[in-house]
Protein backbone atom coordinates (compact mmCIF):
# COMPACT_ATOMS: atom_id res chain seq x y z
CA UNK A 1 0.00 0.00 0.00
CA UNK A 2 1.58 3.53 -1.08
CA UNK A 3 2.21 5.89 1.36
CA UNK A 4 0.52 9.11 1.45
CA UNK A 5 1.36 11.56 4.59
CA UNK A 6 -0.63 14.80 5.06
CA UNK A 7 1.07 17.44 7.44
CA UNK A 8 -2.39 19.45 8.45
CA UNK A 9 -2.80 22.77 9.99
CA UNK A 10 -5.21 21.78 12.90
CA UNK A 11 -7.50 18.58 13.86
CA UNK A 12 -10.86 20.50 13.16
CA UNK A 13 -14.68 19.83 12.13
CA UNK A 14 -14.64 20.92 8.97
CA UNK A 15 -11.91 18.51 8.07
CA UNK A 16 -14.58 15.55 8.54
CA UNK A 17 -14.69 13.99 5.58
CA UNK A 18 -10.89 13.25 5.65
CA UNK A 19 -11.12 10.81 8.79
CA UNK A 20 -14.37 9.42 7.93
CA UNK A 21 -12.31 8.29 4.30
CA UNK A 22 -9.49 7.40 6.44
CA UNK A 23 -11.58 5.38 9.51
CA UNK A 24 -14.16 3.89 6.91
CA UNK A 25 -11.68 2.45 4.80
CA UNK A 26 -11.90 4.33 1.47
CA UNK A 27 -8.27 5.32 0.89
CA UNK A 28 -7.47 2.19 1.04
CA UNK A 29 -9.44 1.37 -1.55
CA UNK A 30 -7.15 3.26 -3.40
CA UNK A 31 -4.40 1.87 -2.07
CA UNK A 32 -3.45 4.35 0.02
CA UNK A 33 -2.27 4.58 3.70
CA UNK A 34 -2.92 7.98 4.44
CA UNK A 35 -1.73 9.33 7.74
CA UNK A 36 -1.75 12.79 9.41
CA UNK A 37 0.68 15.24 11.64
CA UNK A 38 -0.19 18.48 13.29
CA UNK A 39 3.31 20.51 13.79
CA UNK A 40 3.37 23.40 16.06
CA UNK A 41 3.47 25.62 15.40
CA UNK A 42 1.38 25.30 12.32
CA UNK A 43 3.81 27.29 10.01
CA UNK A 44 5.57 23.79 10.09
CA UNK A 45 3.48 21.97 7.65
CA UNK A 46 5.53 23.95 5.16
CA UNK A 47 8.85 22.45 6.75
CA UNK A 48 7.31 18.96 6.60
CA UNK A 49 6.26 19.80 2.60
CA UNK A 50 9.40 21.36 1.30
CA UNK A 51 12.12 20.47 2.57
CA UNK A 52 14.74 18.81 1.14
CA UNK A 53 13.34 14.96 2.21
CA UNK A 54 10.07 16.13 2.36
CA UNK A 55 8.08 14.40 5.36
CA UNK A 56 4.64 15.19 3.85
CA UNK A 57 3.20 14.34 0.44
CA UNK A 58 0.41 17.55 0.85
CA UNK A 59 -0.42 19.96 3.58
CA UNK A 60 -3.83 20.89 4.11
CA UNK A 61 -4.29 24.14 5.09
CA UNK A 62 -5.39 27.56 3.78
CA UNK A 63 -5.19 28.72 -0.06
CA UNK A 64 -3.66 32.19 1.47
CA UNK A 65 -0.45 30.70 2.03
CA UNK A 66 0.70 29.14 -1.06
CA UNK A 67 -1.03 32.17 -2.95
CA UNK A 68 1.20 34.66 -0.84
CA UNK A 69 4.47 32.40 -1.49
CA UNK A 70 4.17 32.09 -5.34
CA UNK A 71 5.92 34.08 -7.43
CA UNK A 72 8.08 35.35 -3.85
CA UNK A 73 9.34 31.92 -2.68
CA UNK A 74 8.09 28.20 -2.82
CA UNK A 75 5.60 27.66 -5.70
CA UNK A 76 2.77 25.19 -4.19
CA UNK A 77 0.15 23.33 -6.52
CA UNK A 78 -3.66 22.72 -4.90
CA UNK A 79 -5.16 19.63 -5.78
CA UNK A 80 -8.46 19.50 -3.57
CA UNK A 81 -10.81 21.40 -1.73
CA UNK A 82 -12.24 20.03 1.46
CA UNK A 83 -13.94 23.01 3.16
CA UNK A 84 -16.40 25.01 0.84
CA UNK A 85 -17.58 27.30 3.57
CA UNK A 86 -15.83 29.46 6.18
CA UNK A 87 -16.42 27.82 9.89
CA UNK A 88 -16.13 30.62 12.10
CA UNK A 89 -18.89 32.68 13.56
CA UNK A 90 -19.43 36.27 14.81
CA UNK A 91 -20.88 36.45 18.43
CA UNK A 92 -22.03 39.31 19.98
CA UNK A 93 -22.08 40.97 23.24
CA UNK A 94 -26.17 40.79 24.35
CA UNK A 95 -28.91 39.90 21.92
CA UNK A 96 -28.64 39.84 18.35
CA UNK A 97 -32.65 40.43 18.12
CA UNK A 98 -33.30 42.97 15.55
CA UNK A 99 -29.52 43.27 14.80
CA UNK A 100 -28.39 42.62 11.24
CA UNK A 101 -24.89 43.01 9.70
CA UNK A 102 -24.34 46.61 8.29
CA UNK A 103 -22.39 50.01 8.42
CA UNK A 104 -25.01 51.48 10.67
CA UNK A 105 -24.18 48.07 13.50
CA UNK A 106 -20.50 47.79 13.31
CA UNK A 107 -19.02 51.24 12.51
CA UNK A 108 -16.97 52.02 15.81
CA UNK A 109 -17.49 48.77 17.14
CA UNK A 110 -14.28 46.73 18.21
CA UNK A 111 -14.09 43.48 16.99
CA UNK A 112 -11.92 40.55 18.64
CA UNK A 113 -9.74 38.71 15.67
CA UNK A 114 -8.80 35.47 17.15
CA UNK A 115 -5.05 35.02 15.05
CA UNK A 116 -3.41 31.86 16.74
CA UNK A 117 -3.52 30.19 13.41
CA UNK A 118 -2.72 32.67 10.53
CA UNK A 119 -4.32 35.51 8.92
CA UNK A 120 -7.13 33.95 7.55
CA UNK A 121 -9.83 35.43 9.74
CA UNK A 122 -8.48 39.14 9.83
CA UNK A 123 -8.49 39.13 6.27
CA UNK A 124 -11.94 36.77 5.88
CA UNK A 125 -13.59 39.23 8.23
CA UNK A 126 -12.52 42.06 6.73
CA UNK A 127 -13.52 40.96 2.86
CA UNK A 128 -17.29 40.45 4.55
CA UNK A 129 -17.81 43.38 5.82
CA UNK A 130 -16.33 45.51 2.17
CA UNK A 131 -18.92 42.65 0.81
CA UNK A 132 -21.62 44.31 2.53
CA UNK A 133 -21.01 48.13 1.93
CA UNK A 134 -18.80 48.30 5.46
CA UNK A 135 -15.52 50.44 5.79
CA UNK A 136 -13.08 48.32 7.21
CA UNK A 137 -11.27 50.99 8.57
CA UNK A 138 -14.47 51.82 10.24
CA UNK A 139 -14.24 49.18 13.11
CA UNK A 140 -11.56 48.92 15.39
CA UNK A 141 -9.81 45.85 15.70
CA UNK A 142 -7.91 43.76 18.59
CA UNK A 143 -6.10 40.84 16.77
CA UNK A 144 -2.27 38.96 16.58
CA UNK A 145 -3.65 36.97 20.03
CA UNK A 146 -4.46 33.97 20.57
CA UNK A 147 -8.10 32.42 20.89
CA UNK A 148 -8.14 31.33 24.35
CA UNK A 149 -6.62 34.79 25.67
CA UNK A 150 -9.37 37.05 23.44
CA UNK A 151 -12.13 34.69 24.66
CA UNK A 152 -11.17 35.11 28.08
CA UNK A 153 -11.04 39.07 27.72
CA UNK A 154 -13.94 39.57 25.59
CA UNK A 155 -16.06 37.47 28.42
CA UNK A 156 -14.21 40.17 30.71
CA UNK A 157 -15.75 43.24 28.53
CA UNK A 158 -13.14 43.77 26.10
CA UNK A 159 -14.89 44.62 22.62
CA UNK A 160 -18.63 44.55 21.42
CA UNK A 161 -17.92 41.46 18.88
CA UNK A 162 -15.72 38.41 18.44
CA UNK A 163 -14.76 36.05 15.40
CA UNK A 164 -14.48 32.42 16.54
CA UNK A 165 -14.78 28.89 15.36
CA UNK A 166 -18.50 28.05 15.58
CA UNK A 167 -18.08 25.25 17.89
CA UNK A 168 -16.73 28.05 20.91
CA UNK A 169 -18.87 30.99 19.40
CA UNK A 170 -22.41 28.35 20.03
CA UNK A 171 -20.86 26.58 23.42
CA UNK A 172 -20.29 31.09 24.35
CA UNK A 173 -23.96 31.57 23.52
CA UNK A 174 -25.16 28.66 25.14
CA UNK A 175 -23.15 28.85 28.42
CA UNK A 176 -23.89 32.70 28.98
CA UNK A 177 -27.07 34.80 27.79
CA UNK A 178 -25.60 37.65 27.63
CA UNK A 179 -23.58 36.63 24.51
CA UNK A 180 -25.19 35.40 21.47
CA UNK A 181 -24.11 34.24 18.17
CA UNK A 182 -24.75 37.22 15.55
CA UNK A 183 -23.52 35.26 12.43
CA UNK A 184 -22.37 31.62 11.45
CA UNK A 185 -20.24 32.25 8.13
CA UNK A 186 -20.98 28.65 6.82
CA UNK A 187 -24.65 29.88 6.47
CA UNK A 188 -24.55 33.35 5.55
CA UNK A 189 -20.35 33.86 4.66
CA UNK A 190 -20.40 32.72 1.04
CA UNK A 191 -18.66 29.89 -0.97
CA UNK A 192 -14.99 29.78 -0.43
CA UNK A 193 -12.23 27.25 -0.64
CA UNK A 194 -11.10 27.63 3.05
CA UNK A 195 -9.44 24.15 3.50
CA UNK A 196 -7.46 22.50 0.06
CA UNK A 197 -4.36 20.55 -0.10
CA UNK A 198 -1.52 21.72 -1.70
CA UNK A 199 2.02 20.04 -2.78
CA UNK A 200 5.43 22.17 -3.87
CA UNK A 201 4.85 22.61 -7.83
CA UNK A 202 8.58 21.05 -8.36
CA UNK A 203 7.70 17.68 -6.84
CA UNK A 204 5.17 16.95 -9.13
CA UNK A 205 5.44 13.86 -11.17
CA UNK A 206 2.81 11.18 -13.17
CA UNK A 207 3.56 8.73 -9.92
CA UNK A 208 2.49 11.92 -8.16
CA UNK A 209 -0.51 12.85 -10.02
CA UNK A 210 -1.67 9.35 -10.00
CA UNK A 211 -1.91 9.56 -5.86
CA UNK A 212 -3.47 12.26 -5.65
CA UNK A 213 -5.95 11.39 -7.84
CA UNK A 214 -6.49 8.04 -6.15
CA UNK A 215 -6.74 10.50 -2.96
CA UNK A 216 -9.43 12.82 -4.22
CA UNK A 217 -11.73 9.55 -5.14
CA UNK A 218 -11.74 8.69 -1.60
CA UNK A 219 -12.40 12.02 -0.10
CA UNK A 220 -14.62 12.28 -2.38
CA UNK A 221 -16.70 9.10 -1.14
CA UNK A 222 -16.08 10.61 2.45
CA UNK A 223 -17.93 13.82 1.79
CA UNK A 224 -20.37 11.55 0.15
CA UNK A 225 -20.37 9.56 3.17
CA UNK A 226 -21.60 12.39 5.40
CA UNK A 227 -24.20 13.68 2.67
CA UNK A 228 -25.91 10.72 3.22
CA UNK A 229 -25.66 10.67 6.71
CA UNK A 230 -27.74 12.41 9.18
CA UNK A 231 -25.31 13.54 12.02
CA UNK A 232 -26.93 11.45 15.00
CA UNK A 233 -26.38 8.71 12.87
CA UNK A 234 -22.86 8.72 13.99
CA UNK A 235 -22.70 10.56 16.98
CA UNK A 236 -20.67 8.20 19.08
CA UNK A 237 -17.78 7.99 15.98
CA UNK A 238 -18.29 11.98 16.01
CA UNK A 239 -17.36 11.67 20.13
CA UNK A 240 -14.78 9.45 19.31
CA UNK A 241 -13.12 11.71 16.41
CA UNK A 242 -13.41 15.06 18.73
CA UNK A 243 -13.60 13.86 22.30
CA UNK A 244 -12.64 17.37 23.45
CA UNK A 245 -15.80 19.05 21.75
CA UNK A 246 -19.22 19.42 22.98
CA UNK A 247 -20.99 16.71 21.05
CA UNK A 248 -24.41 18.24 21.04
CA UNK A 249 -22.95 21.03 18.97
CA UNK A 250 -20.59 19.15 16.64
CA UNK A 251 -23.93 17.02 15.64
CA UNK A 252 -25.90 19.78 15.12
CA UNK A 253 -23.03 21.58 13.16
CA UNK A 254 -22.40 18.65 11.13
CA UNK A 255 -25.92 18.98 9.98
CA UNK A 256 -25.68 22.50 9.30
CA UNK A 257 -22.35 22.06 7.42
CA UNK A 258 -24.73 19.31 5.29
CA UNK A 259 -27.06 21.72 4.55
CA UNK A 260 -25.41 24.53 3.35
CA UNK A 261 -22.19 22.29 1.28
CA UNK A 262 -19.61 23.12 2.93
CA UNK A 263 -18.11 19.59 1.57
CA UNK A 264 -19.74 19.64 -1.88
CA UNK A 265 -16.88 18.14 -4.44
CA UNK A 266 -12.91 18.01 -4.07
CA UNK A 267 -13.15 20.36 -7.00
CA UNK A 268 -11.87 23.78 -6.05
CA UNK A 269 -14.54 26.37 -7.01
CA UNK A 270 -13.87 28.87 -9.56
CA UNK A 271 -16.36 31.48 -8.03
CA UNK A 272 -14.85 30.60 -4.79
CA UNK A 273 -11.28 31.13 -5.60
CA UNK A 274 -11.41 34.35 -7.69
CA UNK A 275 -13.77 35.56 -4.96
CA UNK A 276 -11.25 34.58 -2.23
CA UNK A 277 -8.01 35.69 -4.19
CA UNK A 278 -9.86 39.33 -4.20
CA UNK A 279 -10.20 39.05 -0.39
CA UNK A 280 -6.13 38.04 -0.01
CA UNK A 281 -5.10 40.89 -2.28
CA UNK A 282 -7.01 43.54 -0.68
CA UNK A 283 -5.99 41.85 2.86
CA UNK A 284 -2.41 42.78 1.14
CA UNK A 285 -0.79 39.24 1.51
CA UNK A 286 -0.28 39.72 -2.98
CA UNK A 287 -0.26 42.24 -5.06
CA UNK A 288 -2.74 41.28 -6.99
CA UNK A 289 -5.58 38.30 -7.33
CA UNK A 290 -3.80 34.62 -8.82
CA UNK A 291 -4.91 32.94 -12.23
CA UNK A 292 -6.97 30.03 -11.29
CA UNK A 293 -5.17 27.66 -13.47
CA UNK A 294 -2.02 28.80 -12.45
CA UNK A 295 -2.63 28.20 -8.77
CA UNK A 296 -5.20 24.91 -8.90
CA UNK A 297 -4.67 21.57 -10.59
CA UNK A 298 -7.69 19.21 -9.37
CA UNK A 299 -6.79 16.15 -8.66
CA UNK A 300 -9.88 14.00 -9.82
CA UNK A 301 -12.19 15.02 -12.64
CA UNK A 302 -15.94 14.20 -12.10
CA UNK A 303 -16.86 10.92 -12.87
CA UNK A 304 -14.13 9.27 -11.24
CA UNK A 305 -15.71 7.35 -8.52
CA UNK A 306 -14.62 3.79 -8.30
CA UNK A 307 -11.21 2.13 -7.48
CA UNK A 308 -11.16 0.45 -10.89
CA UNK A 309 -12.00 4.11 -12.13
CA UNK A 310 -9.26 6.18 -10.67
CA UNK A 311 -6.29 3.13 -10.82
CA UNK A 312 -7.17 2.78 -14.38
CA UNK A 313 -6.70 6.38 -15.72
CA UNK A 314 -3.73 6.73 -17.60
CA UNK A 315 -1.68 9.94 -16.68
CA UNK A 316 1.34 11.97 -18.55
CA UNK A 317 2.21 15.12 -16.22
CA UNK A 318 4.50 18.13 -17.41
CA UNK A 319 5.38 20.93 -14.93
CA UNK A 320 4.81 24.04 -17.35
CA UNK A 321 5.44 27.73 -15.97
CA UNK A 322 5.06 26.25 -12.06
CA UNK A 323 1.44 24.39 -13.13
CA UNK A 324 0.97 20.92 -13.52
CA UNK A 325 -0.40 20.26 -17.17
CA UNK A 326 -1.42 16.63 -17.06
CA UNK A 327 -3.09 14.46 -19.57
CA UNK A 328 -5.67 12.31 -19.00
CA UNK A 329 -6.45 9.59 -21.14
CA UNK A 330 -10.47 9.37 -22.04
CA UNK A 331 -11.74 5.77 -20.85
CA UNK A 332 -14.46 5.36 -23.18
CA UNK A 333 -12.35 6.14 -26.35
CA UNK A 334 -8.76 5.46 -25.59
CA UNK A 335 -8.26 9.12 -27.14
CA UNK A 336 -6.34 11.80 -24.62
CA UNK A 337 -8.35 14.60 -23.69
CA UNK A 338 -7.38 17.91 -22.03
CA UNK A 339 -7.19 18.63 -18.16
CA UNK A 340 -9.66 21.25 -18.68
CA UNK A 341 -11.98 18.79 -20.95
CA UNK A 342 -12.55 16.86 -17.68
CA UNK A 343 -12.77 19.48 -14.84
CA UNK A 344 -15.93 21.32 -13.67
CA UNK A 345 -17.06 23.80 -10.85
CA UNK A 346 -18.03 22.57 -7.35
CA UNK A 347 -21.04 24.75 -6.89
CA UNK A 348 -21.86 28.55 -7.47
CA UNK A 349 -13.10 26.71 -0.16
CA UNK A 350 -8.03 29.27 6.09
CA UNK A 351 -7.19 26.50 7.88
CA UNK A 352 -7.39 26.18 11.90
CA UNK A 353 -7.82 23.95 14.67
CA UNK A 354 -10.97 23.28 15.88
CA UNK A 355 -10.59 23.86 20.07
CA UNK A 356 -13.27 25.32 21.78
CA UNK A 357 -11.98 28.27 23.46
CA UNK A 358 -13.20 28.55 27.63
Amino acid sequence: MEHFHISATGHSLNYLPEYIATRHGFFAEQNLNVTVSVPKPWDRVLDELNNQTPTANAALGGIWVPSMYRNRSTHHTTFAQLSNRCPLALVKRGSSTGWSFNAQHMAGCTVLLKSGNGASVGIYFKMLLREHGIEPESVRYVQDLEGPMLSELFQGGLGDFFVVDVISARAMAARDANFSVAMEFCTEGGEIPWSVYYTKTTSITPQVVDAQRRFCVALQQGMDWVQQHDAESFRDELAEIFPALPIDIVVDMVNVYRKCEMWTSTQVSRYGFERWQKGIADGSLIQQALEYDVMVQNGAPTGLESKEQALDVDVDAVVQDGAIKPQRKNLGTGGLLESGELQTDAGNHGHGETVVVA
